[in-house]
């Protein structure tokens, strides 16, 4: 060691903020003169800064008593330095003149200033001088330079730094709250706690009380000299009887034991690592076992509803298949959304979660079989499918049934009348009266049955269309076919009968009818006039009291220009009526005349004139019904022609609006201006605009439901249906979910990774200036053009091609052709950073170890977190090494299966 004697001359200015000292320093500009000037803290850090002093000098074998006066001749100053710093200073002058020693002290600010740190105020002279503020300044600076500067944790340095170092040891510990290096460390709970921390053995913690801080300091100041050689630099006096103690002297005490501790720091980074890798191992983990679930509870839900979709019974009656409608509704409107949104989120987990693997080094996740996102979507497809046909058939299936009950209730009105006609038919035609009765009476009974046959011949037609009708019942299946062709046949049956007795009757008169001479011609020509206008007014009423079906304004006006037509002719019919009734009133009039009595009804027809009479007045009052009837209905198609006009018109809104939109996300992903956070932000408020106009489809679906519930089945006034609307809705929702998804994945992406956003921006713009076709994705000629044109050797060459291929394996994998934005995000980003790697975390490892090539449980258990310790415990294989001993676990195989290089 030199013998330091000489002096010098400048003086330094103590303070600034350089390089040396950091943030911290800025705060020390100016030393506090008042403060230094209260005895209590100028005695707490003559004590601490002595101590500390001595606890370096003794190393070159020398000491201090007085910090003032020891080192005004410089020389035990620069014997300080060297041993601090493990550098060589300059020789020291000899000599005991003052300017030696000044040479001396100056030589001493020289290097401390040569070490970054700008002194204020701090001159040699007033070292020589011993003045005690000054010299303490100087000796706090050389603390702060070389015993606290150089403390970092989790990039925070100096003051900082050592303070969260501390709170991150003493946290667990009750009654210990370190907030500042003053009054936290009064009680003495801190120094213990610190101790505790690293050195378990030597304190005991739960034996400490709080209201006894004398004996705590001084049990913490004991144990640290004894064990740990750390110099008693306090009294717990001195700290416990001032109200705030020094700062500058805890944090000299706490550096100490900083310092001393460093060795677990480094155990403690490596955990820290460890930690980090196994955090993310689980949360993966966590991610894969939710993914499976929701696929698995989603294929579940789409192949229990396919079949219903897919079942085609159909019901037998129109309520019946309402219902299977409304619950179909119900389907689409309770029991589909909730799953579309599963969809969609399951998407977005699985592609969340294989950026979170690319992003740390780990292998893709690969779903168990049959639940991989294709097979979902393609599970989804046949949901579609099969949902499109079901509504369809069902559609077809209400208009089948509505027309048969409209058939079915036709027929039976048609039955009815005419078995109605028939009754008591066969039982006169069976009569034997012409053999007991009179040639005019046989006259009349002739006339009489050929007003009979020329009835029976306008029935001919309605017998028809009984038999027409239950031929389409049946043709269209209809569920009560058996008692309608039991019916059928029946009156089939007994028409043929009636042509038969007819046919035999007129046999039977014809035989007679040589002896028959008169006939009432009045009565004949009423009969053969009255039957015809009978049933022309029978049909009327028929026609009149008609079921009728329509489901368009033009139909149901064809229908009013139709019964306006028969309305025309009614002024003819009343003239018709009046002279059968006339014809009737003149053979009356003629048998009185001739005081002929006549004997009952008209011989030749049962149309009697109040027959007629009857029938009128009930077409007369038939007519103002059926004009209720279709004005009725005409209200309701113009009601219906409403709907189709206001679901039309919201519909050609809403449908190009999302067709603009589906667009404008396009333009949006491919552009992408600003930063990632600005796009997200700008993604965010676009999709909230989005989902602010649901309200529109909402008014949409309200519409639609009208439309249906009034069985509208058609609409000219728009191509839009509701589930092309739907299915643009879900399309457009998807799309922005999709591309938010994509943005984060990129902040993702560039957080992870370390990229600038001007490096993301450069990517985007290389992309999308070969991305020509602006489909979001680049074929493999595109990718090579802009690999080449980013620097890249890929040219046409074998060199080249086989660097191409190399490159195209990483970032198409699946082999599907082209290259997506955020897989060349992936691949830029791995060209430009650094990821951890297996070799680190094993490296991680056998800090923890100890550098054994093996682990303990009982080691993992002290140095990680319970449930981090517990998993790694759980997957490691037994340490199978010539150097193993009982409960020897292998942290090799383990960290090269988190990487996907072997299976746990």
């Amino acid at each position: 060691m030199v013998d330091y004697h000489t002096a010098g001359q400048p003086t330094y200015q103590y303070g600034g903020n350089g390089p040396g000292i950091g943030d911290y320093m800025a705060q020390e500009d100016d030393w506090d003169r008042d403060l230094l000037l209260d005895p209590a803290w100028e005695k707490q850090q003559r004590k601490t800064f002595t101590a500390w002093c001595n606890s370096h000098l003794r190393k070159a074998g020398t000491q201090i008593e007085n910090i003032d006066e020891d080192f005004r001749d410089g020389l035990k100053l620069m014997l300080l330095l060297e041993v601090i710093s493990g550098e060589r200073l300059p020789k020291p002058e000899r000599g005991k003149m003052r300017v030696h020693k000044i040479n001396n002290v100056n030589k001493a600010l020289d290097f401390i200033a040569s070490k970054g740190v700008k002194l204020v105020s701090i001159g040699a002279e007033e070292i020589v001088d011993g003045n005690a503020k000054m010299t303490l300044g100087m000796i706090w600076t050389i603390i702060l330079r070389f015993a606290i500067q150089d403390i970092s944790v989790e990039e925070t340095s100096a003051k900082e730094g050592l303070l969260l170092w501390c709170q991150r040891k003493t946290a667990p510990y009750k009654n210990v709250n370190v907030q500042n290096f003053h009054i936290s460390w009064k009680d003495g709970l801190a120094f213990n706690a610190l101790i505790h921390r690293h050195r378990p053995e030597l304190i005991e913690y739960d034996k400490l009380r709080k209201d006894d801080p004398v004996t705590n300091l001084n049990n913490a100041f004991e144990v640290a000299e004894k064990y740990l050689d750390i110099p008693k630099m306090l009294d717990a006096e001195d700290i416990v009887n001032t109200a705030r103690p020094d700062e500058k002297a805890i944090m000299t005490y706490v550096s100490s034991f900083y310092h001393a501790f460093s060795g677990a720091q480094k155990a403690e980074t490596a955990a820290n690592r460890i930690c980090k890798v196994l955090a993310v191992n689980q949360e993966n983990e966590h991610l894969m076992e939710d993914y499976e679930k929701l696929a698995s509870d989603l294929l579940e839900w789409i192949q229990r509803t396919i079949p219903w979709l897919e079942n085609r019974v159909s019901q037998k009656t129109m309520p019946e298949m309402q219902q299977k409608l409304e619950d179909f509704r119900d389907y689409r409107r309770v029991h589909k959304p909730p799953k579309v949104q599963e969809k969609c989120q399951l998407e977005i987990n699985f592609n969340t979660l294989q950026t979170k693997l690319r992003l740390s080094n780990r292998p893709a996740f690969m779903p168990s079989e049959g639940k991989m996102v294709s097979d979902i979507n393609t599970g989804w497809s046949h949901l579609e499918q099969a949902e499109k046909g079901f509504e369809e058939w069902m559609l077809n299936e209400i208009r089948r049934l509505e027309r048969l009950d409209h058939l079915a209730e036709k027929f039976r009105q048609k039955a009815s009348i005419h078995e109605s006609w028939t009754e008591g038919k066969e039982a006169m035609l069976r009569q034997k009266d012409y053999e007991t009765a009179t040639l005019s009476d046989i006259k009349a009974l002739i006339r009489k049955h050929e007003a009979f046959e020329s009835d029976l011949a306008a029935h001919q037609d309605r017998v028809e269309q009984i038999a027409a009708i239950a031929q389409e019942l049946n043709e269209l299946d209809y569920y009560d076919s058996p008692s309608v062709n039991a019916r059928c046949q029946k009156i089939c049956d007994q028409w043929d009968s009636l042509g038969s007795l007819t046919h035999t009757r007129r046999e039977a008169l014809e035989k007679t009818e040589k002896q028959l001479e008169t006939i009432d011609q009045l009565h004949l020509e009423y009969a053969k006039r009255a039957a015809p206008f009978n049933n022309w007014m029978e049909s009327a009423m028929e026609d009149l009291q008609d079921m009728f079906i329509v489901h368009t304004i033009e139909e149901i006006e064809g229908l009013i220009a139709a019964h306006d037509q028969f309305k025309s002719t009614l002024p003819d019919a009343d003239k018709e009526r009046e002279a059968i009734l006339g014809i009737q009133s003149e053979a009356q009039r003629i048998a009185d005349y001739n005081s002929i009595k006549l004997s009952g009804n008209n011989p030749y027809t049962t149309v009697t004139p109040q027959i007629i009479n009857s029938k009128w007045e009930r077409v007369q009052q038939l007519v103002p019904k059926r004009d209720h009837a279709l004005q009725d209905e005409q209200s309701k198609q113009q009601s219906n022609e409403h709907l189709r006009r206001q679901f039309a018109s919201q519909a050609n809104i809403v449908g190009p609006w999302i067709q603009t939109k589906m667009e404008e996300i396009g333009r949006i992903s491919i552009e992408m201006n600003g930063t990632l956070e600005d796009q997200l932000n700008h993604l965010k408020q676009y999709e909230q605009s989005i989902v602010d106009y649901k309200p529109n489809i909402d008014l949409l679906e309200q519409q639609h439901q009208l439309i249906q519930e009034a069985l509208i089945f058609d609409n000219k006034h728009t191509n839009y249906t509701m589930e092309h609307i739907r299915v643009g809705w879900e399309q457009l929702l998807t799309t922005i979910a999709r591309t938010i998804n994509e943005v984060e994945n990129q902040i993702l992406t560039r957080d992870a990774k370390g990229i600038s956003q001007e490096q993301m921006q450069e990517f985007r713009a290389s992309f999308n200036h070969f991305d020509k076709d602006h489909g979001g994705s680049l074929g493999p000629e595109e990718f090579k053009a802009c690999l080449i044109s980013l620097g890249y050797d890929v040219e046409n060459d074998r060199q080249g091609d086989a660097e191409f291929n190399r490159i195209m394996s990483v970032v198409d994998p699946n082999n599907s052709g082209v290259v997506t934005f955020q897989a060349f995000i992936d691949f830029m980003s791995r060209e430009t950073t650094d990821t951890d790697t297996a070799d680190q975390v094993i490296a991680s490892f056998k800090v923890l170890a100890g550098d054994k090539n093996y682990i303990t449980a009982e080691e993992l258990r002290r140095e990680l977190p319970p449930d981090q310790a517990e998993y790694c415990i759980a997957r490691m294989a037994p340490y199978q090494g010539p150097d193993a001993i009982p409960g020897a676990l292998d942290y090799k195989s383990f960290s090269t299966a988190l990487y996907g290089e072997s299976d746990l």
